[in-house]
């Protein structure tokens, strides 16, 4: 009798946490580890829920940052030196004080895996999550069995986001990437390529950028934004275009290839946070709906989270900012009706900023001063028209 007793109790403690935390990407372990990193959080039963063993390469992270990173002795390569291209134009671009900085997924997937394997107050479950059922405290279902958690963190998309019956742009940022290798030396690691649009896909918003990371290897990566994808071997088409006739390399070996879709949209995921339940990463919109960028985003966000928990505030109170969703909603209007003018625009905000505003500006960093002289320089009936269209929906 005894021992029945002992191993239900068991069994419901081994499944029953503090915090859960849904998927294990860019998102699910820098909360992870940031939890880690507060003394408050090392008496939690910390939970992470992950489908995947995240022991591949799936995906490289690049972003702009200020002076050293939490991240630096993890990146691949980082620069200070950049080149936009336009169909007519080429803009040199000095990042200082910034440096755009290139991390591969499995170095800090293997990383993050470390550093939660020696908290003793963190469960790795591989799960596939179900669904989140309400309540005090949550029940989460997954395929393996269920759990509960006084809150979680939640990195899986709405599935009412792919119905696309609603009035939600859904515009969509998908690549794919060679990284190639050259007998002879090809490429200056010291400068990269942030934007290209000498090569598009017939009359859209599309562009490839090239990461160096010596003078013989190189990430290039072509990249559209439009509301649909394209076959793989369109993709392999334009890249073999950019690679022979742009940077006009007659040798070269394709190393690895990477390719991904991050979802460009107004939709309202963050109504999709109710109680306890707090949806991250995507579908707690950290990715800058405008552009795509996300890691620093997830840093960001991360201490905001753990800082509004230490402080007994909702989790996410502050993570949104009401000025740059419409800036993003406005944008993502104009690239969904009028695709062919995303070149121009884009060529526009280079041609008329510094490029230490434009980062500032993306990072949701800027002053209303600082806005309106970036947004003034862009054509302004389309993005009057877009803010009229945006008020309609």
């Amino acid at each position: 009798m005894h021992l029945r007793l002992f191993f239900l109790l068991f069994s419901m403690s081994s499944t029953s946490f503090d915090i859960a935390i849904i998927g294990a990407g860019a998102a699910g372990l820098q909360l992870a580890l940031t939890m880690r990193s507060e003394p408050f959080f090392h008496e939690k039963r910390i939970l992470i829920l992950e489908k995947s063993a995240k022991d591949q390469n799936d995906r490289t992270w690049c972003f702009w940052e200020k002076g050293e990173g939490k991240y630096d002795k993890l990146l691949h390569h980082s620069w200070s030196q950049g080149d936009f291209f336009s169909e007519r134009n080429t803009f040199k671009l000095s990042l200082t004080p910034y440096r755009y900085k290139m991390l591969r997924a499995m170095d800090f997937y293997r990383y993050a895996k470390k550093e939660i394997a020696a908290s003793t107050n963190f469960h790795w479950q591989t799960e596939d999550v179900q669904s989140v059922q309400q309540g005090a405290p949550l029940r989460i279902i997954g395929q393996q069995g269920s759990y509960t958690a006084d809150l979680v963190f939640d990195s899986r998309i709405p599935d009412d986001f792919y119905q696309k019956k609603d009035k939600y742009i859904r515009v969509l940022q998908h690549f794919k990437g060679w990284v190639v290798r050259t007998p002879n030396d090809q490429f200056d690691p010291g400068r990269f390529t942030l934007m290209d649009f000498r090569l598009r896909w017939q009359d859209t918003t599309s562009f490839t950028y090239v990461l160096p990371i010596n003078k013989r290897e190189a990430l290039v990566e072509f990249t559209l934004f439009t509301s649909t994808i394209l076959r793989d071997d369109e993709y392999d088409h334009m890249l073999r275009r950019y690679v022979t006739d742009v940077m006009k390399l007659s040798e070269f070996e394709i190393m690895e290839i990477e390719q991904g879709v991050i979802p460009m949209s107004d939709f309202p995921f963050d109504k999709y946070s109710q109680g306890q339940h707090f949806l991250i990463g995507t579908g707690g919109v950290w990715v800058k709906p405008s552009s795509g960028y996300s890691f620093k985003n997830c840093e960001r966000n991360s201490r905001i989270i753990v800082e509004n928990i230490q402080m007994g505030r909702p989790a996410n109170k502050g993570i949104i900012s009401p000025k740059f969703r419409l800036y993003d909603a406005i944008f993502l209007d104009v690239l969904n009706r009028r695709n062919h003018l995303g070149p121009k625009l884009f060529e526009t905000l280079y041609r008329k900023n510094d490029v230490q505003k434009i980062f500032d500006f993306l990072d949701d960093q800027t002053s209303i001063a600082d806005d309106l002289s970036i947004i003034m320089g862009f054509p302004q009936l389309p993005f009057l028209r877009s803010l009229v269209n945006h008020v309609v929906r």
